[in-house]
């Protein structure tokens, strides 16, 4: 178990409520320091809100958030400026130019790192005497990346922050965001629709839906242990018994197809035990099916 020192963040029963509505239920989460770890989920699935939560942006109702060491309820402040973070929506002052922007934000930052930061412009291309208002979106995105990053944070938080950007501007954004994981000594935490984003860039992986976590494992081996099994039923019969770690099942006519988490052989002789079945093949699945598998599989249980 990963203690509080060697924890970039830890979350313990998180929950947050909007009137009746639950939008995070009873999330725990620990993220070891070093890692890049990607949330995915769907829309409204809770990814904003525990990261607003875990910034101090939004009240907790119930649990607890600690980033670097730090309870986020008591001293949210002394965590911000060890933190970068980049929000789906830029808030940067638009009357101001790109370099009056960074030397206002550079002011709030000891450990501001003016050769990072030159060097950033340079691999965004931002032009410097520019206000903020004649940017163009993919442009605004980079100048936030770069702000973030910048003071050399210990944690850098992106919360869909490439949402609606062209492919060429992602690239440049992931680049960006590359730097500070080459470093190895940074955390990234990240929250994104991109299937793509997470599978290039995440050590470890998330899914939530509907605020519950669904699963938290190494991307490694989150793929190599998650199996899809197609057998054939027999003449008249139906699915009696699901396997261990089954997380989605469809049946059509006579085939059976199941996604299973932490498969091994031994669920096989399982279902040839309990069905009246013929096991036809085992096959990988990719980071997209299987969140797709998670999601349909939680929607018949929650």
């Amino acid at each position: 178990m990963i203690n509080q020192t060697e924890a970039a963040i830890q979350l313990q029963g998180l929950t947050k409520r909007y009137g009746k509505t639950t939008a995070v239920e009873d999330l725990s989460l620990v993220i070891p320091r070093g890692s890049t770890f990607g949330l995915l989920g769907p829309n409204g699935a809770g990814k904003s809100s525990t990261i607003k939560m875990l910034m101090g942006m939004l009240s907790i109702d119930a649990g607890t958030a600690t980033v670097l060491g730090i309870n986020v309820a008591d001293s949210p402040s002394a965590m911000k400026q060890r933190v970068g973070y980049v929000p789906e929506l830029h808030h940067i002052y638009r009357w101001m130019t790109v370099r009056k922007v960074i030397g206002f934000v550079k002011s709030f930052y000891p450990s501001w790192n003016d050769e990072l930061c030159d060097e950033l412009l340079d691999l965004f291309e931002l032009p410097i005497d520019r206000k903020v208002a004649q940017l163009s979106k993919g442009m605004v995105a980079k100048l936030s990346l770069l702000l973030a990053m910048s003071h050399e944070p210990e944690l850098l938080v992106l919360d869909e922050p490439m949402s609606g950007l062209d492919p060429l501007v992602r690239e440049e954004f992931l680049d960006g965001v590359l730097r500070t994981i080459c470093r190895g000594d940074s955390t990234v935490l990240f929250s994104s629709h991109s299937i793509d984003d997470v599978q290039r860039l995440a050590d470890d992986v998330g899914i939530m839906y509907h605020g519950r976590l669904l699963v938290n494992r190494p991307l490694d081996d989150l793929l190599g242990s998650t199996k899809r099994v197609r057998a054939v039923l027999r003449d008249g019969c139906l699915p009696q018994h699901l396997p261990e770690g089954t997380i989605w099942q469809s049946v059509q006519r006579r085939e059976w197809s199941l996604t299973v988490a932490g498969f091994s052989t031994d669920v096989l002789t399982q279902l040839r035990a309990e069905n009246s079945v013929e096991v036809v093949d085992v096959a990988d699945l990719c980071l997209e099916d299987l969140f797709k598998d998670y999601v349909k599989g939680a929607k018949t249980t929650i």
